[in-house]
């Protein structure tokens, strides 16, 4: 039988399997307040959404096969990279494709009328996750930025490092793994190149050249509303330290505090996105000067949190119980 959940519930959409949204869960749980979870990939399959528009917002009711909350009920929404809607494999295309997007349409937009809080609303998350876009912001705002092109011209790449004269990486503009047609997915990492290699194939994508920065360690530093959480990470091999994604079984973490203008930035950053939650990757230089490379604002926490007792969870779902319209 079907839960109806009393008022005020906070809605945590998700991938079924999602660790790091089960400890928001459970700590929105122990608050006492009420959650649906759900993927959007369950819709319309398996979720029903009746929404009725008058001269107030939307109200009505969205039922999984567990639970089901009024609209107009909901005080805040959790977003963490869920499935897209899906109708039946037995409609014929073109049909099918026609309805996937009136179904995305009909469900994500009904939620973001909704006047509450998002973490974060997807559509400013996708923006905000452009590194072109962060870089000129974060620097407006008094962060430290490396130096950057973005070029599909292999001599203006070859010109660029040698302005630079000293090492130079080459990262991936997005975070976006390669699929292999048997179901693997690798990440690209970032790596050092050389200038004299710079050949041809680099004018068939934009490419992201970045001057290395010298570093003691680097920080992810987690943001939740207004309160920092950051943590150095300090890297035990030749791969990590270039990219600490690379090998994670060479890491070591300890919470640090954040410097005031480090403070300021991020926090100004967020506000000119409208998010609520970011997670930053700085260097940290031998002479302690903190460099943003970039923002992740739907970026993975869970593991900073176990490694360091850092209560980034307890955070998030403090933040969502307080529901306040964003």
């Amino acid at each position: 039988m079907t839960q109806r959940l009393p008022s005020d519930a906070v809605l945590v959409v998700t991938e079924e399997m999602d660790p790091t949204a089960d400890l928001v869960v459970d700590e929105l749980t122990r608050r006492k307040v009420p959650v649906m979870r759900f993927d959007m990939g369950d819709f319309p399959q398996r979720m029903t959404l009746t929404a009725e528009h008058d001269a107030a917002p939307w109200s009505g009711v969205l039922t999984d096969i567990y639970r089901s909350v009024r609209l107009e009920e909901v005080r805040a929404v959790y977003y963490r990279r869920p499935r897209l809607p899906a109708v039946s494999s037995t409609i014929p295309e073109p049909h099918r494709t026609w309805a996937d997007d009136q179904a995305l349409a009909g469900l994500l937009g009904t939620l973001y009328a909704l006047p509450v809080l998002w973490v974060n609303r997807p559509e400013i998350d996708g923006v905000a996750s452009h590194k072109p876009g962060q870089l000129p912001i974060a620097a407006a705002l008094g962060l430290r930025t490396p130096r950057s092109l973005i070029s599909t011209d292999p001599g203006a790449a070859r010109a660029f490092c040698k302005s630079i004269g000293g090492p130079v990486i080459c990262k991936p503009l997005m975070g976006s793994p390669l699929r292999y047609d048997d179901g693997r997915r690798n990440g690209v990492p970032t790596h050092l190149i050389d200038p004299a290699e710079i050949d041809d194939s680099a004018s068939l994508t934009a490419h992201l050249f970045q001057e290395w920065i010298d570093k003691a360690h680097e920080v992810r530093l987690t943001v939740v509303g207004h309160r920092l959480f950051a943590a150095e990470i300090h890297a035990g091999s030749d791969a990590a330290r270039i990219d600490w994604r690379s090998d994670y079984d060479a890491l070591t973490y300890k919470p640090c505090t954040v410097p005031e203008p480090v403070r300021r930035g991020v926090l100004g950053w967020l506000d000119r996105f409208n998010l609520n939650f970011g997670a930053f990757d700085f260097a940290v230089t031998p002479q302690g000067d903190w460099v943003l490379f970039e923002c992740n604002p739907s970026g993975e926490w869970s593991w900073i949190q176990n490694s360091t007792g850092l209560p980034i969870a307890a955070a998030l779902a403090e933040l969502l119980a307080e529901g306040k319209t964003s």
